[in-house]
């Protein structure tokens, strides 16, 4: 297959890229730079089926040749950066999934949207299957990202059953592993570069929140699966391991031998507001339909994770 992939140069997008290369297939990684990195990628220069366009995917997007399947993993997820970048985060959600869209009907190709587990927003039901239609603040600071990825759901689907595009949704859950940003904002760098700095671990209000960390091997596996099925409803994936923000934190010292104290504190910014409480998802189907479940333990995953952060930080 001859394969599209934008954000390609993000954390997520470039294991994806790998891991179908791998497969044998032909890939083109889209991206603008703005939070992937082109380091991410590197490692695939040179790679007689491996492509790499600059390009912001709220602009037309031109690509020469067929295309099998469109893969549009490009976004914001980061509360950095969605909470500094809140319309252009709205504009990749819906422009840019409408051109990639455009162009997966176009070329005659499959297309998998990279949703998110944030469309579930803060849920009244535990854990959350994919028919749950969620509790999402609108105007809330977070409502640019969450309510991004539900338009993109349901553009998705028009596409799908207006033109008639293959389309699969995927609902990706707390993801973790190498290639994630030391400035990305969210718990797992927060906690391994404050351990590795021996820093205190800083844990919000009183760290019984929950969540349910997958390893990025078991999740780009789990996408691919999802383009080659026939699935066209959401497909939740993660892992449903769930488990407080406190007793992650006591993992990621126990995992990096780090003397580091953990603190709780009140945060004084938008970075929370309206923050899910608990967080697992139901992979019911996925197992059904896919035949998938993550195979990769917290701490194995983890171990690599440090292995990788503290490469970065000794640099």
């Amino acid at each position: 297959m001859r394969i599209l992939i934008t954000g390609g140069a993000g954390f997520i997008g470039s294991h994806l890229c790998e891991y179908l290369l791998e497969q044998g297939h032909h890939v083109i990684a889209m991206d603008n730079l703005s939070t992937g990195s082109i380091a991410n990628v590197t490692q695939l220069a040179g790679h007689d089926r491996f492509q790499f366009v600059k390009h912001n995917v709220t602009d037309y997007i031109y690509v020469e040749g067929a295309l099998d399947a469109v893969l549009h993993l490009a976004s914001l997820p980061s509360p950095v950066d969605y909470l500094n970048y809140p319309i252009q985060t709205l504009k990749v959600g819906a422009l840019g999934t409408h051109k990639a869209l455009g162009l997966a009907k176009e070329k005659g190709a499959r297309f998998l949207l990279a949703s998110t587990s944030e469309v579930y927003g803060d849920p009244q039901v535990h854990p959350q299957a994919e028919d749950y239609w969620g509790n999402v603040n609108p105007v809330g600071p977070r409502g640019v990202y969450d309510e991004s990825k539900r338009f993109a759901e349901a553009l998705a689907m028009a596409y799908h059953r207006y033109h008639g595009v293959e389309t699969r949704i995927c609902r990706i859950f707390n993801t973790y592993g190498p290639r994630m940003r030391l400035d990305d904002g969210r718990v797992v760098p927060n906690f391994i570069r404050q351990a590795l700095t021996d820093l205190p671990l800083t844990v919000y209000d009183d760290g019984t929140r929950t969540r349910s960390f997958c390893y990025i091997t078991d999740m780009v596996e789990g996408m691919a699966r999802l383009l080659m099925s026939a699935e066209v409803d959401p497909v939740n994936l993660g892992n449903p391991q769930e488990m407080t923000i406190l007793d992650f934190a006591r993992t990621v010292l126990q995992v990096t031998g780090s003397k580091s104290e953990i603190v709780f504190v009140q945060p004084r910014d938008e970075r929370t507001k309206d923050d899910p409480m608990v967080r697992q998802p139901d992979i019911s189907r996925a197992k059904r339909v896919l035949g998938w479940e993550p195979q990769v333990p917290l701490q194995e995953g983890l171990s690599e994770t440090v292995d990788w952060f503290r490469e970065r930080l000794d640099k």
